[in-house]
């Protein structure tokens, strides 16, 4: 997940990507409180933004943060009091297929920077645990642990947090990618599998399990794993994806343990 932070005014001394890197991680509790809307976008969008100077960025830094200055979506995401603008990735996917329910128990992995346990909140869910590698600023009402969620003993310490077994499992991980379509495809699909069988330790009857996969949908022996524990599979691309990038999500529904 990439959050960021809204500049109206394109000054050179504050566009550097080391200062928009720093600011954009800030937290935002008052998410919590504030109600999301079917339509992120709607008010007042920001003019076109570029850069006067390169200030020591390589080609592809500067590429970044005009693309992270110029997003509609980054921007909303700062004016709602989201993480990162992947929360409305999450909102518009449970807008369309309601899997997020009040008072349920759910799992976050790949957590960082928070903006998806922002929204679990949000939106209800009564106990929220959050696993990433890197270090996720805390969030008023949800559990978050750095660590290693293929670590053998984290089911256990998941469902001890919970207090039961959970009935979400959201995943948005991404493996680093090479620019090799094929070799890509294929690690995003492996982190996929990892996040599967932990779901399968974890999720209580009934439960779902949301996680990201590249265009061209899943590996057929997920697939027709994933049909085996779930009685509903789909796959979907949020409108908040951007339309250059190969991700979508896989949407199974009615967990059989």
């Amino acid at each position: 997940m990439s959050p960021n932070k809204n500049i109206t005014q394109p000054k050179a001394q504050k566009s550097s990507q080391k200062i928009e890197e720093h600011r954009i991680h800030r937290t935002h509790i008052k998410a919590h409180s504030r109600q999301d809307s079917s339509n992120p976008l709607q008010g007042r969008i920001p003019q076109t933004v570029s850069l006067k100077t390169a200030r020591g960025r390589t080609t592809a830094q500067q590429r970044w943060l005009v693309r992270q200055l110029n997003d509609p979506y980054v921007h909303a995401a700062h004016q709602q009091g989201w993480r990162s603008r992947a929360a409305f990735k999450l909102i518009e996917l449970d807008n369309r297929f309601h899997f997020i329910r009040k008072g349920i128990k759910a799992v976050d992995l790949g957590a960082a920077p928070g903006s998806w346990t922002q929204v679990l909140l949000q939106r209800g869910v009564k106990h929220v645990v959050g696993i990433d590698l890197l270090p996720v600023k805390p969030l008023l009402g949800a559990r978050i642990l750095e660590g290693d969620f293929t670590e053998p003993d984290m089911p256990e310490r998941l469902k001890k947090l919970l207090g039961g077994k959970a009935e979400l499992v959201l995943s948005d991980m991404a493996p680093h990618t090479t620019g090799h379509a094929s070799t890509d495809h294929l690690r995003i699909i492996a982190l996929a599998e990892e996040a599967f069988c932990f779901a399968c330790d974890v999720l209580a009857e009934g439960g779902g399990f949301i996680a990201k996969v590249f265009q061209g949908g899943t590996e057929q022996a997920l697939l027709n794993e994933l049909k085996k524990t779930f009685t509903q599979i789909c796959h979907a691309k949020p409108p908040a994806s951007r339309k250059n990038s190969s991700e979508m999500y896989v949407i199974a529904t009615g967990f059989r343990s």
